[in-house]
C-alpha cells in the first residue's frame, strides 16, 4: 500500500503541475462549465482512450496517458463546480485554484486508500481496457444521474463517481508505467 500511495502521488504530482500550466495560460475559464458541459469533456476523452485501445491505426499523435491526465484533471474541476457551483465569469486566482485542486485530490486519495484497503489492491490486476471500461459506465452513469436532476433512489452520488474515475484513471497510468519499464 505504502508503494501506492508513493505511485498515486507521483501521477498527481504530474496532473497537478499540468493544471497550475494551463491555469497561468487560460485562468480559470473552466469555472463557467456546467457539471454536464464537464461531464461531456471527460466521456470525450474516455471514448478516445476507448478508441486508441482498439485501433491500431493512430491519427493524432497523442496517447492514453495524456487523455487519462485529463479524466483526472476535468474530474477534479468537476467536483470543484459541485462545490463552488457555476460562475459567470472566471472568480478563482491562480493560488485559490490550486488550493482547491490539491483539496479534492486529497478527499479522494483518502477514499482510494480506504477502497484499496478493503479492495487488497486487486486492481492491480487489472487490465488498463477495463479500467477504462469502468469509467465510461460511471461516466453513463454519471450522465443518467444529471438527467435525473441528481436524484437517486439508492445510489452513491455525482461526487462518488467523479472520485472513482479518478481513481482508475490513476490506477490505470500507474498500470501503464509499470508495463513500460
Amino acid at each position: 500500500m505504502n508503494n501506492t500511495s508513493q505511485q498515486y502521488d507521483s501521477i498527481i504530482a504530474i496532473c497537478s503541475q499540468l493544471f497550475a500550466k494551463k491555469m497561468k495560460d487560460y485562468g480559470c475559464a473552466w469555472r463557467i462549465l456546467r457539471l454536464p458541459s464537464l461531464t461531456d469533456q471527460i466521456y470525450i476523452k474516455a471514448q478516445r482512450i476507448r478508441s486508441l485501445q482498439e485501433n491500431v491505426v493512430r491519427k493524432i499523435d497523442e496517447d492514453e496517458a495524456s487523455e487519462f491526465i485529463g479524466i483526472i484533471n476535468y474530474c477534479i474541476m468537476a467536483l470543484i463546480q459541485m462545490d463552488k457551483g457555476v460562475a459567470e465569469q472566471p472568480d478563482l486566482n491562480f493560488d485559490e485554484g490550486i488550493k482547491l485542486y490539491n483539496q479534492k485530490i486529497a478527499l479522494t486519495k483518502e477514499l482510494m486508500e480506504n477502497k484499496n484497503h478493503d479492495y487488497g489492491e486487486a486492481w492491480r490486476e487489472m487490465r488498463v481496457n477495463s479500467l477504462t471500461d469502468l469509467i465510461l459506465q460511471k461516466l453513463l452513469r454519471v450522465k443518467q444521474i444529471e438527467d435525473n436532476k441528481g436524484k437517486t433512489i439508492v445510489s452513491e452520488g455525482i461526487d462518488a463517481n467523479y472520485q472513482d474515475m479518478i481513481n482508475y484513471a490513476v490506477f490505470a497510468l500507474i498500470l501503464m508505467d509499470k508495463n513500460t519499464l
